[in-house]
């Protein structure tokens, strides 16, 4: 008999540049305005975004010079390493747990590679055990906040007893590329930023009443024939990136049934969740996704909030909702909720 894992605590990490949105639009006319006709068209976007402020790994003059692949492996491997030492130390502080006490670790980010990978990097330098076993996961997206703590739920239920740390790293910024005039990456440079979270979870392993928030369930669903909605290309540079002006459209055209089978298969309807928990992806993200699960839209306002200190952190996102819904006292079954390259929905059904 396997029970749900228990959420023993959650935490964030943020990088130490913040941006506010106006400095951010500055800088994109410097870069852009000269090289490409419709930037005046475009500039709007900095403004509709719903972001007032975005934290970055790097100082604002550093995205103004092209950057090649070494130079920002070594940036992303420096300053992901710095922030999951963070948000891991601050769980394990307050879940009252040393690192040795970690049995397992799964580690989500599509922003930047490393091998050994970080979670093999942190092993030392945070003195986890040497037989932690190790999950990497890498190509998730945005998602990866949703299924990644989705992987490490159903890694604690398999290992009852044992305490699981997720950790998830997003350092989007990396990816802008100055030399790139397109109207795709001037919306990225106005939405994408940089955030790390960590969780521990375990499942009780005698079925006795643990405390802490309960990992329920989790599912996922690709769409056929969406594979190029969202992405990296993988240049020379670097990563440049791919996601489609339909997404919005998409999710209102296709979501739904996909959140009602799960529920369904639950014995639940959206009317049965105390809330939402979802990846702040954007305005129009969040608009759409608040149409489509009305009712339950108690927890939207969280997601607005993250949007707005923050921006779209990719993977991390959602973690940072999911933080600040548990801080605000919100209780009940709530359905977290992300979208990722594939194109793919992560939902994870967790009761606060």
């Amino acid at each position: 008999m396997s029970f749900d894992p228990r959420l023993l605590a959650v935490a964030t990490a943020l990088p130490p540049h913040r941006f506010e949105q106006e400095e951010t639009l500055a800088v994109a006319r410097t870069v852009f305005a000269h090289r490409l006709r419709d930037f005046d068209r475009l500039a709007p976007v900095f403004a509709n975004t719903g972001i007032r402020s975005r934290h970055a790994a790097c100082p604002l003059s550093w995205y103004l010079e092209p950057h090649g692949w070494g130079e920002r492996a070594a940036v992303f491997e420096r300053v992901a390493l710095d922030l999951l030492e963070q948000a891991a130390g601050k769980a394990l502080d307050e879940a009252g747990l040393r690192p040795a006490d970690v049995d397992a670790i799964v580690c989500a980010t599509t922003t930047g590679i490393a091998t050994p990978s970080l979670e093999a990097l942190l092993l030392d330098r945070m003195d986890f055990r040497p037989d932690t076993v190790r999950l990497p996961v890498f190509g998730l997206g945005c998602a990866g906040g949703a299924l990644g703590l989705a992987r490490a739920g159903m890694m604690a239920r398999a290992m009852p007893g044992r305490t699981v740390l997720f950790l998830v790293v997003e350092l989007c910024t990396l990816s802008h590329r100055p030399e790139e005039a397109s109207p795709t990456n001037v919306v990225a440079s106005a939405l994408f930023a940089d955030g790390a979270a960590a969780a521990l979870l375990r499942a009780p392993a005698d079925g006795g009443d643990a405390p802490g928030p309960r990992f329920v369930d989790s599912a996922e669903h690709t769409w056929p024939g969406t594979r190029r909605i969202m992405g990296w290309r993988i240049e020379d540079e670097g990563f440049g990136v791919v996601f489609s002006q339909d997404i919005p459209r998409l999710i209102r055209e296709r979501l739904a049934p996909v959140v009602d089978g799960f529920l369904t298969g639950r014995g639940m309807t959206r009317a049965d969740l105390s809330g939402v928990i979802c990846h702040t992806g954007g305005a129009k993200v969040l608009q759409a996704l608040t149409e489509v699960l009305a009712p339950a839209t108690d927890g939207m306002d969280d997601s607005w909030a993250v949007l707005g200190d923050c921006g779209n952190m990719s993977a991390a996102s959602v973690m940072f909702v999911l933080d600040r819904r548990m801080r605000s006292g919100a209780t009940g079954p709530h359905l977290m909720l992300a979208l990722g390259p594939g194109f793919t929905a992560g939902l994870t059904l967790v009761d606060l």
